[in-house]
């Protein structure tokens, strides 16, 4: 009995430190300054805006330098998703779930097309306030 307790002792072990070295690896990118763009108002009269921090999840600190490169071009996606969203979509959790969403998405294929290699893991908004 001793044997085996050992023996699942020292896989759970190996295990463990396998999934830790895999994702020690990971790390964020922030965007300096924040984005800050218009969005679509309900009255044309009223002027609506959104400000958001975006750090973004990178599979590889290695990466950190390609992404700084292509960062305008991450920044212009960004801008151009927020800016085409209705005003109940920006002021809603749920519409900012899928906005966020719809921003992976686009910097994930931007950078693949660009750098031919999966870059980046995820995308976070850690500060979203609006008008």
């Amino acid at each position: 009995m001793r044997p085996l307790a050992m023996l699942l002792c020292a896989i759970t072990f190996a295990l463990t430190s396998f999934a830790s070295s895999a994702a020690s690896n990971l790390g964020y990118y922030g965007f300096e300054p924040d984005i800050t763009t218009n969005y679509i108002g309900t009255s044309k009269k009223k002027l609506g805006f959104v400000r958001v921090t975006v750090e973004l999840m990178l599979l590889d600190m290695g990466n950190l330098e390609i992404v700084e490169h292509h960062t305008p071009l991450l920044r212009d996606a960004i801008v151009e998703i927020l800016s085409k969203e209705p005003e109940d979509k920006v002021k809603s959790l749920v519409g900012r779930e899928e906005i966020r969403k719809k921003c992976a998405e686009a910097i994930k294929k931007l950078l693949k097309v660009e750098t031919g290699q999966e870059i980046i893991r995820d995308v976070l908004f850690t500060k979203y306030l609006y008008n």
